[in-house]
């Protein structure tokens, strides 16, 4: 409740700032306003940009700003307001978001489903490991590029995809794809925009788009979730489809097709076995 009403204030109010011409109103601490992130870095803006990117998508911290960032840091090249090469800019942000996910694939694949065996903290919810195993549901292996566009669950898909041995083959492919679709593409979406002369002399409305833009998948899954819990399809928060063991595993036998991680009886840990019914067969993934 807390979090849709800061985003809507913060909505309502950039249009009367920017006819005012007063500054634009961040969405929580600086450190999540992209601009502000970008102007901190000073002099080693190229630097700070590639390690945000690495940091969200490789290290397990998903609350810093993505989609944002990457987009204004193209209309700021556009503007000169950051004196980068774009080109150069889009390599090193696809370098890092490539290598990023490898990072995380690497994790949940050395530390297997312990890595999400671990109660909820100020930078760990359950709830966000079930929505990504919801996305993998719906979307098979393709979940690496889609999730790449959605808050929280870009940052614990490759951990999932290496919890459940995604052929690593297929990972690789997956997450070229969604590197360059999402750090390069959304870049050069924010600097093709920044170079229409309406936006060059109002870099502000620019700013109130990248503002709308950001908050409209946290304003989608809220409204999902909002909509599962009238349904009864989440409890406290929690997808009652995918918060138990047993369902994350059966979804990572149906989109990997290998050996999964069950529950063991009468432990509290859990340890990877073949499905017997897949003996002497290897069934493609989706």
């Amino acid at each position: 409740m807390l979090t849709t009403t800061v985003l809507t204030a913060a909505l309502t109010d950039a249009p009367h700032a920017l006819l005012a011409g007063g500054p634009l109103p961040a969405l929580g601490p600086d450190f999540l306003n992209a601009e502000n992130l970008i102007e901190s870095f000073g002099t080693a803006a190229l630097i700070g940009i590639v390690a945000v990117v690495f940091i969200e998508t490789g290290l397990l911290f998903p609350f810093l700003p993505g989609d944002s960032l990457l987009f204004t840091a193209g209309a700021l090249v556009a503007q000169d307001s950051l004196q980068l090469n774009i080109w150069v800019l889009c390599l090193l942000l696809f370098v890092a978001a490539f290598v990023g996910d490898q990072v995380a694939y690497a994790i949940g694949r050395k530390l297997g489903p312990k890595v999400f065996n671990r109660p909820d903290s100020r930078f760990f919810k359950q709830k966000y490991i079930d929505q990504t195993y919801a996305y993998f549901d719906k979307y098979g292996g393709r979940t690496i590029i889609v999730a790449r566009f959605v808050p929280f669950v870009r940052t614990y898909a490759p951990v999932a995809a290496g919890v459940g041995k995604m052929s690593y083959r297929h990972f690789v492919s997956f997450n070229v794809i969604g590197a360059l679709l999402w750090g390069v593409g959304v870049t050069l979406l924010g600097y093709w925009l920044g170079n229409f002369p309406f936006i060059k002399n109002n870099i502000e409305a620019l700013l109130v788009l990248i503002v709308g833009v950001s908050v409209v998948p946290v304003f989608v899954e809220l409204w999902r979730a909002r909509r599962k819990e009238r349904t009864g399809e989440t409890v406290e928060g929690r997808d009652t489809d995918y918060d138990e063991p047993v369902e994350r595993a059966a979804v990572e036998r149906e989109v990997f097709g290998r050996a999964t991680t069950t529950p063991v009886a009468g432990q509290a840990g859990t340890e990877v076995v073949e499905d017997p019914s897949d003996a002497g067969t290897a069934r493609p993934e989706r």
